[in-house]
C-alpha cells in the first residue's frame, strides 16, 4: 500500500508517519506545503525520512497561496464570526488539493492528514480530497488510534526517538504560515488566561511599538493589492511587506473563542498581521467604489463565503458560484487607501479611485449640488406610510 502524508514534522505527523508503516505495512511519502512556514522546514526532509518516509514532497506553493487564495479571501472580505480572518482555513484547501496531485502521480493507494477528530481541519482535507480525488482511500489516524491526547503522543514520540517541538511544559498547539499563525490547546484551554507574551512570534508587543504612527498608501486594481507607497510589487512581495510593517506596530493580534464546524467552542490566539492591514484597506476602498444595493448585498455574501471557507467548502459550486459574483463587484474597486499603523491599530484616514461614487456637492452640507431638500417630504410619506398605519393600531405611547 502507498500512502501520500501531508506532512509538517511537528508531533503528530511525525508519529503518525511511523504508526502508517506500521499499521499498514505501506510505503509513506511524506508531502509538506510550503506556504511560508520559515524556519519550521529547515531539516524537514532529513527528519522525515529518518522517521520513515520513503520520499518526500516540499512544493513552494506561497506565490499560488496568496494569489488564487488569499486575495480571493481578501476580495470577498471574507472574516469568520466577525474577527477570523481565517487564516488557517485558506490554506488547507490548497495544501490537499497539491497533495491529491502528488497522489495521483505517484499512484497511491490513500492519503493521510493529521487533523483531529475533534476540529475543522478534518473536513477541510476530506471535502478536498472527495471533490478532486473521490477514489482515494482517506485515512485519520486521530479518528483510529489508541492515542488519547497529545501528551501520550509525547510520550510515544520519546520511547520511537522521534525528535518532536513540543514538551509537556508548553503543550499548546501551533500552526503556521505566511499570513497567519494559531495557538490553540494546552495551557490556552482556559478562556479566561491572558496568553504569555513570549508565545507571540509574528507581532511585536504593543509596548515594544514605535511611538511614532507611521503612514502608507495601498494602490489596489479590481480588488487586489498591486502597490504600496507607490511601489510595484508582486502578491508575494506585497503580502511580506505588509507582514513586516505588521509585526512592527503590533497588528492583527485576536484571541476569540469561535464554534467550530463539528459544534464545540474553541479557544483560539491569532496572529494576522499583513491580511488586517490589506483587509481594512480593502473595506475601505469598496466604501467609495460600490453602489449602494451592490455593497449592502455582498456583505451578505461575504457571511456564506466565509462559512463556506471555514467549513472547508473551497472546491463547491456555491463556492464557485460566489467567486463570479465577487470578482464582477471588484471590477471598480481600483484607487488609493492611506493609512495609519501606531501601537496596535490600522486605521484608515484617507481613500480616492478614480470609480470613487462620493460625490462632494451631494454630500456637502454647504451646497444643494442639484439636490432638494423638498423632494425629502414627499419620501418619507411614501416610505413611512405602513409605519404610520400601524402606528395608528399599535399607539406606542400608553
Amino acid at each position: 500500500m502507498k500512502i501520500v502524508l501531508a506532512y509538517s514534522g511537528g508531533l503528530d505527523t511525525s508519529i503518525i508517519l511511523k504508526w502508517l508503516k506500521d499499521k499498514y505495512n505501506a510505503d509513506v511519502i511524506a508531502f509538506c506545503a510550503n506556504i511560508g512556514q520559515e524556519e519550521e522546514l529547515t531539516g524537514l526532509e532529513e527528519k522525515a525520512k529518518k522517521t520513515g518516509a520513503s520520499k518526500i514532497y516540499i512544493e513552494d506553493l506561497r506565490k499560488e497561496f496568496v494569489e488564487e487564495y488569499v486575495f480571493k479571501c481578501l476580495k470577498a472580505n471574507a472574516i469568520y464570526e466577525d474577527r477570523y480572518l481565517l487564516g488557517t482555513s485558506i490554506a488547507r484547501p490548497l495544501i490537499a488539493k497539491k497533495q491529491v496531485e502528488i497522489a495521483l502521480k505517484e499512484k497511491a493507494d490513500a492519503v493521510a492528514h493529521g487533523a483531529t477528530g475533534k476540529g475543522n481541519d478534518q473536513v477541510r482535507f476530506e471535502l478536498t480530497f472527495k471533490a478532486l480525488a473521490p477514489h482515494l482511500k482517506i485515512i485519520a489516524p486521530w479518528r483510529e488510534w489508541s492515542f488519547s491526547s497529545r501528551q501520550e503522543l509525547i510520550e510515544y514520540a520519546k520511547s520511537q526517538g522521534i525528535d518532536v517541538p513540543v514538551t509537556k511544559e508548553k503543550p499548546y498547539s501551533m500552526d503556521r504560515n505566511l499570513i497567519h499563525i494559531s495557538y490553540e490547546g494546552g495551557i490556552l484551554e482556559d478562556p479566561y488566561r491572558e496568553p504569555d507574551e513570549d508565545m507571540f512570534r509574528l507581532t511585536n508587543s504593543v509596548n515594544k511599538t514605535p511611538d511614532e504612527p507611521e503612514y502608507i498608501e495601498i494602490e489596489f486594481e479590481k480588488g487586489i493589492p498591486i502597490k504600496i507607497d507607490g511601489k510595484k510589487m508582486s502578491g508575494l512581495e506585497i503580502m511580506e511587506k505588509v507582514n513586516k510593517l505588521g509585526r512592527k506596530h503590533g497588528i492583527g493580534r485576536i484571541d476569540i473563542v469561535e464554534n467550530r464546524l463539528v459544534g464545540i467552542k474553541s479557544r483560539g490566539v491569532y496572529e494576522t498581521p499583513g491580511l488586517t492591514i490589506l483587509m481594512n484597506a480593502h473595506q475601505a476602498l469598496e466604501t467609495i467604489t460600490l453602489e449602494k444595493d451592490v455593497y449592502h448585498y455582498k456583505q451578505r455574501v461575504a457571511l456564506e463565503y466565509a462559512e463556506l471557507v471555514y467549513n472547508g467548502k473551497w472546491f463547491h459550486p456555491l463556492k464557485e458560484a460566489l467567486d463570479s459574483f465577487i470578482d464582477k463587484t471588484q471590477e471598480t474597486v481600483n484607487g488609493t487607501v492611506r493609512l495609519k499603523l501606531y501601537k496596535g491599530h490600522c486605521i484608515v484616514v484617507g481613500r480616492k479611485s478614480d470609480n470613487s461614487l462620493y460625490n462632494t456637492k451631494l454630500s456637502s452640507f454647504e451646497e444643494a449640488g442639484g439636490y432638494s431638500q423638498k423632494d425629502a417630504e414627499g419620501f418619507i410619506n411614501i416610505y413611512g406610510l405602513s409605519t404610520r398605519e400601524f402606528g395608528k393600531i399599535k399607539k406606542w405611547l400608553k
